[in-house]
This record gives structure tokens, sequence and C-alpha cells, in this order.
């Protein structure tokens, strides 16, 4: 099957590339994959990010079901991110993104 055959209406590309469009969003993605984390070392792995900016992508991943998000009533509270079995799903885009960009770097 051709892959433009998949893109009419309801092309799946165009929801993937919806939910994962944004500068930050991929990275953040990519971090998640090693394990849960907290806010804190989310913003310290992505530099250049800024805290309402690592929010509202937070926000965005877990309403779209491949974030969650756990807080723990500790003072001050902590919360922790880790992606579901629907953001694990991504794990071999982010593998092949990997490889392109090296194939970048390498001049390929």
């Amino acid at each position: 099957m051709d892959i433009n055959d998949l893109c009419d209406d309801d092309c799946p590309v165009a929801r993937a590339s919806g939910v994962l469009s944004g500068k930050w969003t991929t990275l953040i993605v990519r971090d998640l994959l090693s394990g849960k984390k907290r806010y804190s070392e989310l913003q310290r792995s992505l530099a250049g990010i800024s805290p309402r900016m690592l929010a509202a992508r937070l926000s965005m991943l877990e309403q779209a079901g491949l974030i969650a998000k756990t807080i723990y009533p500790t003072v001050p509270p902590k919360t922790e991110y880790e992606l579901t079995d629907a953001g694990r799903r991504i794990e071999p885009v982010i593998a092949a993104m990997a490889e392109f960009g090296a194939g970048l770097a390498a001049g390929e």
C-alpha cells in the first residue's frame, strides 16, 4: 500500500504530525523514553525551553494520552511524567529521526 493512499481527510500522517509538531515535543518524548522524569529534570535537559513552553507541551502530550502525570502530595509537591503505552509507540519514530539526523551530520 502506498503512503499516499492513506492520506485522505483522516490522514494518519497528518494526525501524527499534529501531535508531534512543535520545536520541543519530540525532544520531550525522547527524554521520557528512558523513564520517569521530574519537571525540573526535563527543563535541565532541554536547554533553552521556557517554563511556560515546557508546561504547555507536557499538557498537550498528556491530553493526547501520550504521557501520564503523577503528583505526589509532598512538601513541596513532587510531579513526575512518564510515557503511556501509547507514548511508547513513538519510540521507533524517534529512533528513525535519530538515524536520519546522524546521517545529516555525517553528510549523507
